[in-house]
């Protein structure tokens, strides 16, 4: 029998479906949770998070190893890797419980189960006392995404890993090696490698994080491999053989040769795929395309009252992006006035590795063949006092315009904290400011920001610190 009647049910708590159900609360909306696992979804408990909370222990062990630089001294330096990996996990349960407090807060049920469309307007959901059905007036779809495989290099949890089993290793193996070079792939090799792991990356396209620009790209190719990471690019697994406790890969290298590699591990990082089964979709009507649930810019599937955001719905799967698209959902379900959808190339990307990368919009190629006349300009970090002053003097800031109008395209960085420093440019696009909007702000000295404003001064000959 059919439950409580709810404005708006949401399946899946992740960064996407929480945030809908905090919005659809504040609206006054009466609305209803649906989660099979922890609350945060992966990014809160296998992802974004406790990525961070292992990256931050690789990022203060390699700064011990630089103590000399600041004039410190330190003995006996080492780690505990298990301790490292229970730091994680606790930052990961603290902030689970942080969305379950939300939740509270927002007058928002949690049903604990796992849901499926059922009927026009009902979702069912499997718990652990038994099936119950739910009435909504709305559906929310934010079940997120998973590890997608490949024939021959399916994860088995113990000698090949996803992010998950990468997250929570035993011990660190002694050798490693990394398919795929995306955001999840460069940061595994990126942290294993700071603890002295022996990492090996296998990229199919002839560049690493081939989504960057192409500068950025070899910048940081350059940085990982003078760190002992070896790249080996415009290549593929072919196939893993597998012993006792390790695995020997056979690669197909990009001059026609094959090189075999025995490491301890193999991480799979190789994309994602939407969890598109067994939610009763093609019943439904909703269409599924390449593993994802397609949705308008509205994000609405086509069938009335149902709508899907986040990783679900594809590129960029980015736990951003997914919550931008939760609000959107909901307040396209009230009828909010003044809504833009999502503009795609106003969505920055970051990848935590040590440099860190961080973007939005587009790379100079992608200007080029959109068939702008463009102006570029660029900052190293060892043009600003800031950096050199953290002892962070590698990286740099590159912007591109439009030769014509001065609309910030694209800004690219690969350096110390640019993940942090990318949202200024991200709200400069918002705001559609032109080269004079950004030439004529103040950035406050010092302070690494000062390289975006010579970056943009740069590409239009008027650079003062270079």
């Amino acid at each position: 029998m059919a439950e409580t009647a709810y404005d708006v049910v949401i399946i899946g708590s992740g960064p996407g479906g929480y945030v809908a159900a905090v919005r659809a609360g504040q609206l006054g909306l009466k609305t209803a949770i649906v989660e099979r696992e922890a609350l945060g979804g992966i990014c809160l408990n296998w992802g974004c998070i406790p990525t961070k909370a292992l990256l931050r222990s690789a990022e203060i062990y390699q700064t011990l190893h630089r103590l000399d630089e600041f004039g410190l001294k330190a003995e006996n330096i080492g780690f505990d890797a298990q301790a490292i990996v229970k730091r994680s996990r606790k930052v990961a349960t603290q902030l689970s419980n942080g969305v379950r407090f939300l939740m509270k807060k927002n007058k928002v049920d949690v049903i604990e189960g796992t849901g499926k469309l059922a009927d026009v307007g009902r979702v069912s959901v499997d718990g652990k006392d038994g099936r119950r059905e739910l009435q909504a007036r709305n559906i929310i779809l934010a079940t997120g995404a998973r590890a997608r495989t490949l024939p021959g290099i399916e994860p088995d949890g113990k000698l090949v890993w996803t992010y998950r089993e990468a997250m929570v290793p035993p011990a660190m193996p002694k050798s490693l090696l990394v398919i795929g070079s995306g955001a999840i792939g460069i940061e595994f090799a990126s942290f294993y490698r700071a603890f002295g792991v022996e990492v090996t990356v296998v990229e199919v396209m002839d560049r690493i994080l081939p989504v960057e620009d192409a500068e950025i790209s070899d910048f940081a190719a350059k940085a990982f491999r003078k760190q002992g990471m070896k790249i080996l690019t415009s290549a593929k697994v072919e196939k893993l053989e597998k012993a006792a406790d390790s695995v020997t890969a056979t690669i197909a290298l990009k001059d026609g040769k094959t090189e075999t590699l025995t490491v301890e591990r193999v991480i799979s990082a190789v994309g994602i795929t939407g969890n598109v089964e067994d939610l009763g979709l093609a019943e439904a009507g909703v269409k599924v395309e390449k593993g994802h649930v397609v949705a308008n810019e509205w994000l609405e599937t086509g069938v009335k009252g149902i709508y899907a955001i986040g990783d679900l719905v594809g590129a960029p799967w980015l736990a951003h992006k997914a919550m931008h698209e939760g609000v959107l959902a909901v307040e396209r379900i009230v009828g909010q006035k003044g809504l833009h959808p999502l503009d795609r190339s106003k969505i920055p990307g970051c990848t935590y590795s040590t440099p860190q990368i961080a973007s939005v919009g587009l790379t100079e190629a992608q200007a080029k063949e959109g068939g702008r006349e463009i102006k570029v300009g660029r900052f190293p970090f060892r043009g600003n006092g800031k950096a050199i002053a953290l002892g962070e003097p590698e990286g740099f800031v590159k912007t591109v315009f439009d030769a014509h109008t001065g609309e910030l395209l694209g800004a690219h960085m690969v350096g110390a904290e640019v993940t942090e420093l990318i949202q200024g440019y991200t709200v400069a696009r918002t705001l559609e400011s032109t080269e004079a909007d950004l030439m004529q702000s103040i950035f406050p000295h010092p302070t690494l920001s000062e390289m975006m404003h010579e970056s943009v001064l740069d590409a239009f000959g008027r650079a003062l610190h270079i």
